[in-house]
């Protein structure tokens, strides 16, 4: 199980290094800008991008069959730490010291979370009232962060549109969940369901986000970012939509809330990480 979560790990981490070469090459967009995926989409390092990233489908897929959610998300966290050694040695530079700091301290913050969030079974198809509200919280976080982001530049604007890149594809997955888990043999009902398209319309975000934080800079605060917000959003979702519940226990309540604290201050390590000019040193 260990090695089948290391090989997604690095297999992720592989993935992201080369689809964030391959868009930092690309000129620069809007966030939610379409005309950069379409330039991507013609671009051979992008796409070869693609071969690791369903390899660590599959290799988490094979991790989740033999082990425990909490014991597998945790160590195929480490692939953080692949992705920024990765990055630098494609781009020929040395690592940046606060981007270990900051993937260290949110790894830590996010193995501590998911450990730590005993979440018990809730409902299996949601109401459409519980959708609604948590998706327009949804919208107005993803607004706000690009919004924000717009007056920012370099790290601080990637881990900006990385949390947003986080929270569509946190949504993207509860909306999986929630098609999978109706009766048997409702396959077309749920193809033709608001699901459906909503399902299509947070990937397509998530995408578009992500390879714009992909354009801000180095690998680590976009993708600290993202990787971090993902499962604190979804355990959110869990409770807010689902009706999943934690556990009662004060002191597991008390180290959720020390674990988010700690997932937040890695993102902002790495947002406030300095600029690095092109030969790969430190701007003062």
């Amino acid at each position: 199980m260990i090695f089948y979560a290391l090989a997604a790990a690095f297999s992720f981490a592989l993935s992201a290094a080369l689809h964030q070469r391959a868009a930092t090459r690309q000129p620069r967009f809007a966030a939610l800008d379409p005309r950069l995926l379409l330039r991507l989409f013609r671009d051979r390092l992008w796409l070869s991008g693609w071969i690791p990233d369903t390899a660590g489908v599959v290799f988490q897929v094979l991790a989740l069959r033999v082990g425990a959610l909490a014991v597998v998300q945790p160590v195929m966290a480490s692939g953080l730490f692949m992705a920024v050694l990765i990055e630098a040695a494609i781009a020929g530079r040395r690592i940046a010291r606060r981007d270990l700091i900051a993937v260290a301290v949110g790894v830590v913050g996010l193995t501590a979370f998911l450990l730590l969030a005993d979440v018990h079974a809730g409902v299996t198809r949601p109401l459409p009232a519980a959708w609604a509200i948590a998706m327009g919280c949804a919208v107005a976080a993803i607004a706000a962060c690009v919004l924000t982001a717009r007056r920012r530049h370099g790290a601080a604007r990637g881990a900006l549109l990385g949390v947003a890149g986080g929270v569509a594809y946190s949504f993207a997955a509860a909306l999986i969940k929630d098609l999978t888990g109706g009766p048997a043999g409702s396959l077309l009902a749920a193809v033709v369901s608001w699901r459906s398209a909503a399902l299509v319309v947070a990937v397509a975000l998530g995408l578009m986000l992500n390879q714009a934080a992909f354009q801000q800079g180095r690998l680590a605060a976009p993708l600290t970012a993202l990787t971090l917000t993902d499962p604190v959003v979804s355990v959110l979702v869990a409770i807010a939509v689902f009706r999943e519940t934690l556990s009662h226990d004060p002191m597991r309540i008390v180290g959720l809330v020390l674990a988010a604290g700690t997932v937040g201050i890695g993102v902002w390590l790495a947002a406030s990480a300095c600029p690095t000019r092109p030969d790969g040193h430190r701007r003062r």
